[in-house]
């Protein structure tokens, strides 16, 4: 066994057909069908159905898929560790949008002070890891938190009430920056009950809404990272608080860039 049949059985499990998977490794279809043979005739039994239209997985392709995963990344890992001396240790890390430049900051700091890391930043759901609220975590990724903040009311510079605690009806005259897209909206609407906005301006991120703010076009509910060049005051209700911290599958720890920066944010 190889990793080259390991890879020519995860392509095809996954794919289900094999001329999908055939074009994925860039291999012929026979010689796809050739090394699956080879594997099947090695581990004594059948890994797929042969269908009209793909293949069908056996009870022992099931049992192999995470132990082939988890080889493949073991070989790639060795692999980029003997590399790394030559070119450094490649990572990719993905910054969600509605972070603060602090909480960026930190981990961007955290990366380039990592010996052997060549970085490379992406925007949104992409990367090795990427750094994210909480609530933004997939089921099957694990989850680093590195800060926790409050959302705080936002204000244009020399609001009159900047630096106090208000109420709901205390702001029913206010010209409300909403960003209906995101759940802690939601939260502010259940606060304000009878007194929210019926027709507030909209942006499409917490980070616009900031922006719309400093232009002095209204108030804004935000995290606090979002408003630290604002004016802010407290909202006078139930606190609302989220985490921040790095996002990542399991397998991403075998990538030797990945276990590094871990260590170096813990």
């Amino acid at each position: 066994m190889d990793i080259r049949q390991l890879r020519a059985f995860v392509a095809v499990f996954e794919e289900r057909n094999i001329t999908q998977a055939a074009d994925r490794l860039a291999v012929t279809q026979p010689t796809l069908s050739a090394t699956l043979r080879q594997l099947e005739a090695e581990l004594g039994t059948l890994l797929f159905k042969r269908l009209p239209r793909g293949v069908e997985a056996s009870d022992a392709a099931r049992r192999l898929f995470p132990q082939a995963k988890k080889l493949i990344a073991d070989a790639e890992a060795l692999s980029a560790s003997f590399k790394q001396g030559e070119a450094g240790q490649e990572l990719a890390l993905g910054i969600a949008a509605d972070l603060g430049d602090s909480q960026v900051d930190r981990v961007l700091r955290a990366a380039l002070e990592t010996a052997g890391i060549v970085l490379t930043l992406e925007e949104g759901c992409s990367g090795d890891l990427r750094l994210a609220c909480e609530t933004l975590r997939c089921e099957d990724e694990l989850f680093l938190p590195l800060a926790e903040e409050n959302f705080v009311l936002a204000l244009p510079t020399g609001h009159v009430r900047s630096g106090k605690d208000v109420t709901p009806q205390e702001l029913k005259q206010e010209t409300w920056v909403m960003c209906p897209a995101h759940d802690s909206q939601q939260r502010l609407l259940a606060l304000l009950g009878s007194y929210a906005p019926a027709h507030p301006m909209r942006a499409g991120s917490l980070r616009l809404a900031a922006q719309l703010v400093a232009s002095g076009a209204g108030i804004a509910w935000l995290p606090a990272s979002l408003a630290e060049k604002l004016d802010t005051a407290q909202l006078a209700a139930a606190p609302y608080r989220r985490r921040i911290g790095l996002c990542y599958v399991p397998d991403a720890l075998h990538k030797p860039a990945v276990a590094a920066l871990l260590r170096q944010l813990a």
